[in-house]
């Protein structure tokens, strides 16, 4: 299966521990293509439809429903994980996480 950056997948996150996101639900593929395509390993920002306007969160809309991408939550799974691919963000959406994560991470 080939993984390309921001795309949404299906992944089963459990097992967890606290306050991680669980279950399967949608994620966001961060890491970029050239680690997708070696690695055994993906990074994903989980999406959730229950959220606050969090200054680390973005707002999308997928499969008819509004929803956020969970920035706070980033981590990485394996490529055991995923269940499917379930689409691509919009341009404009990949554009508003790019400017989010730069907030968030760069200096």
């Amino acid at each position: 299966m080939e993984i390309k950056q921001y795309e949404i997948i299906l992944v089963n996150l459990d097992a967890t521990i606290g306050s991680e996101i669980q279950k399967t639900r949608p994620c966001i593929v961060i890491s970029p293509n050239e680690m997708n395509k070696y690695l055994k390993t993906v990074i994903v920002a989980p999406m959730t439809t229950s959220s606050k306007s969090y200054p680390t969160r973005v707002e999308v809309k997928h499969d008819n429903k509004i929803g956020w991408i969970v920035l706070d939550q980033i981590r990485t799974i394996d490529k055991q994980r995923i269940i499917k691919t379930l689409g691509l963000l919009s341009n404009l959406e990949i554009k508003e996480v790019k400017s989010k994560m730069k907030e968030i991470f760069v200096d």
